[in-house]
C-alpha cells in the first residue's frame, strides 16, 4: 500500500461552539446550517444556549425535509404549499428534488409544490392546520456556486452562518468539514503523478470516517445519508477526474482508470480521510448458501457456480482482471435461443437471482436453449460484497464496473475480457434476444458538493418502478413492440407489481417532473432503434433493488425471473424470424 493523502479535520460543529461560546458573544443570535446530523445539533445548541448565546443549528443538506422532520408536528398538518426556488446554474427542478421524499412524511396532509422563479435558495412555505390556524415560514437552502473540472458552473449545498451580535447583522458562507473532506481529497488525487497509460492503478482507496449518522426516513428504503453520499459523490468525481486526464468526454464509459473504491465510514471522532494505492482484491467472501426462490439477500459467489453446474449443459467462460472466472452455461435445444445475462453492473444483485430461477425453470421445458451467465463482473461483485460488510444498505456505485473501472458492455473487440462471456454466447446460440438484467436505486441519490444531482444520471435520482428498456436493430422495430407488450402483460399478473409501480411513479412525478417513459400495460418502457447492438434485440430489465433484502428482494428477483421466462415465450410465439 502506498499512502498518497491523508488528513484528520476538526468538527466544524466544534469549531462552531469554540467561536461562539465565549463571553464577548453573549447575547448573540446564530443561525447555522452544517452537515452534522441532528443529535450533535442539538449538543451544540445546549451548549451555545448556556453560554448565552441563542442559537439554532440546521442541516445544509435536504433543508426542507429536515425542516419538516425536526420544526414541525406533521401529524396535526393539513396542507402544506411549498414554493421552491430556481436557478440558473441547476436544473429546473433541482430544489424540488431535494424535497423528496417530503409528500410521504406528513401523513395525510396534502403537499403542493410550485416554483417561484427566485434565485434566492429559499423555499416559501405555507401551512395549514386541522384545527384551521395557519403559518407561513421561508426555509433557507444554503449553496454555492463553483466550477467543476469540466468549467461547469455548479449549485452545491454548503455550511451557512447568520449572525445577529450588538446590533450587527452579518452573513457568511461556512465551508465545512465535509466540504473541506471532500475537496481535498480530490485535489490530491488530481495532483498526482498517475502517468500516461491505463490503468493507472490495481485500488484507489479513499477511506474517509464522518461523525454524521445515518437517519432512516419513515418511507420505503428512504435514508439520509452523508456517508453514502460522500461515497457517491467520490467515486463519480474521480472517474470525471480521470475521464478528462484520459482526454475522454465526461461521462464515458470506456475509461479504464483501474479500481476506484471509496470505503466511508461513521465515526464519533474527528472526521479524517486517507488515500492510497493498493494490489487488487483476489479473494472471494464465503458465506452460506441460501434456497434461490427464497434468497433474502445477494448470494456469494461460490453458491451462483454451484447452481449454474446444477444446470448442466456445455461450460464456456471468460475472464476478469483479477483472474477471477467469468461463468456461463450453455444449454442446448431446438427452440428459438436466448441469452440470459445478469451483474454486468454488480451492484445490481437481484437480477443475479432471478436468472438462475428463470434457468431452473426452463431447463424443464424439452427443447429449452438459452445460454447463462448470471455473474458478468465478478470483481465488482465482490467489491460490493466487501463494501455491504460495513454499509449493508448503501447502493455502492464504485462496485458498478469492472476492476479496470470501466462498463464492460463499452469494450471493443480488442480487449474484450468480462465481456468475451457474451460473444461467446453469441456464437454458440446465434441468439436475436439478450435478455440483460438491471436494477438501479431504491431511495434517493444524490451528489451533494457536486451540484447534488449525478450528472448523467438526472432520470435515476428517484426510483419510479419496475421499468423496461429495449435496444433494437431497424429492422426488428416490430418484433421489438410485440415483446415488450407481451413482457409487460405477464408481469402485470404479479400480484402487487404494478401496484407499486403507480405509487413510485406517482411519487417520482410529484419531486421530479414527468418519468419521459411510456407506460405499457402499467410499466415505463424505453424503446429506442440502435443498430450498434450486435443481437437484434436487447431487453434491458431496471429493478429498484440498490439496495433491499428480506421480502423486497424476493418480490425484485422474483419479478427478474417472470420477465426471462415471458421473454422466452413471446420469442417462440411472437418474434421468430
Amino acid at each position: 500500500m502506498s499512502t498518497i493523502f491523508e488528513k484528520s479535520y476538526q468538527r466544524s460543529i466544534d469549531s462552531l461552539v469554540t467561536r461562539f461560546a465565549k463571553p464577548a458573544m453573549q447575547g448573540a443570535t446564530l443561525k447555522a446550517w452544517l452537515f452534522d446530523d441532528q443529535k450533535s445539533r442539538k449538543a451544540a445548541e445546549h451548549t451555545l444556549q448556556a453560554a448565552g448565546v441563542n442559537a439554532t443549528l440546521r442541516s445544509a443538506y435536504k433543508p426542507l425535509v429536515h425542516f419538516f422532520i425536526e420544526e414541525i408536528d406533521c401529524t396535526a398538518l393539513a396542507a402544506a404549499s411549498i414554493g421552491y426556488p430556481m436557478h440558473e446554474a441547476c436544473a429546473p427542478n433541482r430544489f424540488l428534488l431535494e424535497t423528496y421524499p417530503l409528500t410521504k412524511l406528513v401523513g395525510d396532509a396534502t403537499v403542493e409544490f410550485y416554483a417561484t422563479d427566485a434565485a434566492n435558495s429559499t423555499y416559501h412555505v405555507n401551512l395549514t392546520y386541522q384545527d384551521g390556524h395557519e403559518e407561513s415560514h421561508q426555509v433557507f437552502a444554503p449553496n454555492r456556486t463553483h466550477s467543476d473540472i469540466d468549467g461547469q458552473t455548479l449549485l452545491s449545498p454548503t455550511g451557512w452562518l447568520n449572525i445577529n451580535h450588538e446590533g450587527q447583522e452579518s452573513a457568511e458562507r461556512l465551508e465545512t468539514d465535509l466540504e473541506q473532506l471532500f475537496h481535498d481529497a480530490i485535489a490530491a488525487i488530481s495532483a498526482y503523478d498517475w502517468g500516461n497509460t491505463e490503468p493507472y492503478f490495481e485500488e484507489l482507496n479513499v477511506s474517509a470516517q464522518l461523525p454524521f449518522k445515518d437517519r432512516a426516513l419513515p418511507y420505503a428504503e428512504e435514508v439520509i445519508s452523508l456517508t453514502e453520499a460522500l461515497h457517491e459523490d467520490i467515486y463519480f468525481s474521480l472517474l470525471e477526474f480521470f475521464q478528462k486526464k484520459s482526454g475522454r468526454p465526461l461521462g464515458d464509459r470506456g475509461l479504464q482508470p483501474g479500481q476506484i473504491v471509496p470505503e466511508i465510514t461513521y465515526h464519533a471522532g474527528a472526521p479524517s480521510v486517507r488515500v492510497s494505492t493498493r494490489k487488487l482484491n483476489t479473494e472471494d467472501s464465503t458465506g452460506p448458501h441460501q434456497q434461490l426462490s427464497t434468497a433474502q439477500a445477494p448470494l456469494f459467489a461460490a453458491q451462483i457456480l454451484q447452481e449454474l453446474d446444477t444446470l448442466g449443459g456445455e461450460h464456456y467462460q471468460a475472464h476478469a482482471r483479477s483472474g477471477r472466472i467469468v461463468h456461463g452455461r450453455y444449454i442446448k435445444g431446438s427452440d428459438a435461443p436466448i441469452m440470459i445475462s445478469g451483474a454486468q453492473h454488480a451492484n445490481e444483485t437481484s437480477g443475479v437471482v432471478g436468472a438462475l430461477r428463470a434457468a431452473q425453470q426452463l431447463i424443464t421445458r424439452k427443447n429449452a436453449h438459452f445460454t447463462i451467465s448470471p455473474l458478468e463482473n465478478p470483481d465488482g461483485y465482490e467489491l460490493h460484497r466487501r463494501l455491504c460488510a460495513v454499509n449493508p444498505k448503501h447502493m455502492h456505485h464504485a462496485a458498478r464496473y469492472t476492476a479496470m473501472g470501466d462498463d464492460l458492455e463499452y469494450r471493443s473487440a480488442e480487449k474484450l475480457g468480462e465481456k468475451a462471456i457474451r460473444t461467446k454466447a453469441q456464437a454458440l446460440t446465434g441468439a436475436k434476444l439478450h435478455v440483460n438484467l438491471h436494477g438501479y436505486p431504491s431511495h434517493e441519490w444524490t451528489r451533494p458538493l457536486s451540484g447534488y444531482i449525478p450528472r448523467g444520471f438526472g432520470m435515476w435520482t428517484l426510483p419510479k418502478g419496475f421499468f423496461l428498456v429495449v435496444r433494437h436493430q431497424v429492422a426488428w422495430t416490430q418484433q421489438a413492440e410485440k415483446l415488450v407488450d407481451h413482457v409487460t402483460r405477464h408481469l402485470a399478473a404479479i400480484d402487487g407489481l404494478v401496484q407499486q409501480n403507480n405509487a413510485q411513479i406517482a411519487l417520482f412525478e410529484k419531486h421530479a417532473g414527468e418519468t419521459g417513459f411510456r407506460i405499457i400495460n402499467g410499466f415505463p418502457c424505453l424503446i429506442t432503434a440502435d443498430n450498434a447492438y450486435s443481437v437484434p434485440i436487447t431487453l434491458i430489465t431496471e429493478y429498484p433493488d440498490e439496495t433491499i433484502y428480506g421480502e423486497n428482494f424476493i418480490r425484485g428477483h422474483t419479478a427478474q425471473m417472470e420477465t426471462v421466462l415471458a421473454a422466452y415465450q413471446a420469442l417462440q410465439k411472437h418474434i421468430k424470424e
